[in-house]
């Protein structure tokens, strides 16, 4: 692999480590968001960079409103087809239980339709009018916390800081790229005056 292939690798992987440092930021202030780590490794390609989030559990606020539900421990809710880990639930006006865009909160038996007195358990039993009515499935070692919200694992200055760093990751392999350009092209041109 020469130099030119070389700062472009280093380019991507500091374009790439700059997308996750963004999203992450972007995230901040969204609940339940675990952050994703970019780190740098070598392969045959040159510099790669690979993702993953982190398992660190997010601060805890509390906020009293009943169907907001913190996750301590790994899991994630089920809504819809996706899966989240913001607890931010409310009664629409058909009496389901849905996340911030609409999608509905699935138990073991499907979408969850409560009464506005409905309460839910750290275990994920959902209970109406008395009667166990479902339960949210959660890992082992996982449990609730009913009228709290799991906050996100982002540390602004953190990622701020990355972004910095991989702007300047990018534009010193771009002036490397720049540098060993010329001299090619310098040399390209000795080559031909010296015939």
């Amino acid at each position: 692999m020469d130099g030119m292939q070389w700062m472009g690798s280093a380019m991507r992987a500091a374009r790439e480590q700059l997308e996750a440092a963004t999203h992450n930021l972007a995230n901040a202030a969204t609940d339940g968001f675990r952050k994703a780590i970019a780190r740098v490794g070598i392969d045959e390609r040159g510099l790669v960079v690979t993702e993953r989030a982190t398992h660190e559990q997010g601060a805890v606020r509390t906020t009293g409103r009943a169907f907001d539900l913190a996750l301590l421990g790994d899991g994630a809710f089920r809504v819809g087809d996706a899966t989240t880990r913001n607890g931010a639930f409310t009664r629409d006006r058909d009496g389901w239980l849905v996340d911030d865009r609409g999608r509905r909160l699935h138990g073991a038996c499907g979408a969850l339709r409560v009464s506005e007195h409905a309460a839910i358990a750290a275990d994920g039993t959902v209970r109406d009018a008395g009667r166990v009515v479902d339960r949210i499935s959660l890992p082992e070692g996982t449990h609730l916390l009913p009228g709290a919200l799991e906050t996100s694992t982002v540390n602004p200055v953190g990622e701020t800081l990355a972004i910095l760093t991989a702007q300047r990751a990018f534009e010193t392999a771009q002036k490397t790229m720049l540098a060993i350009d010329a001299t090619r092209e310098k040399a390209a041109n000795d080559v031909v005056r010296v015939q």
